[in-house]
């Protein structure tokens, strides 16, 4: 008897109070929705293939809400509007005389990508001699490897991470300046010497028409946007300032960014597709920040291995692995007028996936960046080391 009363309060003195309960269940509720909204890039994603599905007229071309003009010049305009609100114009101009972070991200892009994506091409050839993996997929792969980065997403990503918007926005122009003229020659330079590739060597497309699409688009969507921006936040800077801190219009230009992605379901590449931007990313995070040992090899060592600031690296690491569906799919059509309408689909197969995909990883790579920023500046202010990566990779 003495036993079961002793069992009794113990069991009470163990027992949760409701009300301590009830604070621990709005607690654990309150996380998961927290949870849940961070991950509105996804869950928008998902929700905005599932109506171009069902409701396929309303975005398309000369659709409904005509997104070939409301998408393409309007959403965008609107990023770089609000890039040039924010972004002090010393900025702007300072990362512009910044060659470093100039031949970080377009030697990585235009050169580093390419070299890796052909000798994974050749493994392939080498492991597959039947041909049980098509070969238009595998010419879209290296047209996708020199194509430049992407536009909107790279901005929009930075910014949530922390990073130097100033630094993505510069890089992302030039990129895109100087993709047109490179990306073409380039890809039919790095293009296998075979007789399977034959078709995507030959290409003889009048690219004319390509280029004044692109540089229209460049110049309406973002230079104008962006300069426009400018002269309002050098106007009236702290009323500027003032608005867009009160009305969180940054959180604008992330929204729009999900109207320029693409959806297409190739199940078997996915993984491919995903390993491969981890990687790049990895790649770009230590040229960026190499290692301290590297600076102490020779002489000299430690001006060629020279660290950039934190918010930069961010910026070259969303910015180097990234590719553009913008350039891209016009790009490749323009490119390759003999080849067939179905082989031309198959080849931009890589490009619509890997710019989908990418947008998915660098999703979850922005809370890497601000859990890894985060800790570097906590490191500098106590005078430790400052950030080799933490938990990053």
């Amino acid at each position: 008897m003495g036993q079961s009363a002793t069992d009794t309060n113990h069991t009470r003195h163990h027992e949760i109070p409701p009300a301590k309960l009830q604070i621990r269940l709005k607690r654990i509720l309150k996380a998961t929705f927290v949870f849940i909204l961070h991950q509105w890039l996804l869950i928008g994603q998902g929700v905005v293939c599932i109506l171009a599905y069902y409701f396929p007229d309303v975005a398309k071309h000369g659709g409904v809400i005509r997104s070939e003009y409301s998408i393409l010049y309007g959403a965008m305009a609107l990023i770089f509007f609000i890039s040039g609100l924010s972004i002090p114009r010393q900025k702007l101009f300072l990362h512009l005389l910044n060659w470093r972070l100039h031949v970080l991200v377009q030697v990585f892009s235009f050169l580093f990508i390419p070299t890796v994506m052909l000798a994974i091409v050749h493994i392939i050839l080498a492991g597959d001699p039947h041909g049980r993996i098509d070969r238009a997929l595998l010419a879209g792969y290296i047209f996708t490897a020199c194509i430049p980065t992407t536009i909107a997403s790279n901005v929009v990503m930075t910014r949530s991470a922390s990073g130097d918007e100033a630094a993505a926005l510069v890089e992302v122009l030039i990129a895109n300046l100087l993709g047109p003229f490179i990306t073409a020659a380039w890809t039919v330079t790095v293009l296998p010497d075979t007789p399977e590739f034959a078709p995507w060597r030959n290409g003889d497309g009048d690219l004319k028409d390509m280029y004044r699409n692109v540089f229209k688009q460049l110049g309406l969507s973002v230079l104008l946007p962006l300069v426009v921006g400018q002269l309002v936040r050098w106007t009236c800077p702290e009323r500027t300032a003032q608005v867009l801190q009160k009305y969180h219009i940054p959180k604008i230009g992330t929204v729009w960014a999900l109207q320029t992605l693409s959806a297409t379901s190739i199940v078997f590449v996915v993984c491919f597709n995903i390993a491969l931007y981890i990687f790049l990313t990895i790649v770009c995070f230590y040229i960026s920040r190499p290692p301290r040992f590297l600076s102490a090899g020779f002489a000299g060592a430690q001006q060629i291995f020279k660290r950039i600031s934190p918010e930069e690296t961010i910026a070259v690491c969303f910015c180097g692995p990234a590719k553009s569906t913008a350039l891209g799919i016009p790009l490749l059509y323009a490119m390759w007028t003999q080849v067939d309408l179905f082989t031309k689909a198959k080849t931009s197969v890589p490009v619509l996936l890997y710019t989908t995909e990418q947008i998915c990883v660098a999703h979850f790579f922005v809370h890497v960046f601000l859990r890894w920023h985060r800790s570097v500046h906590e490191k500098s202010e106590v005078g430790g080391d400052d950030g080799q990566v933490n938990g990053v990779v």
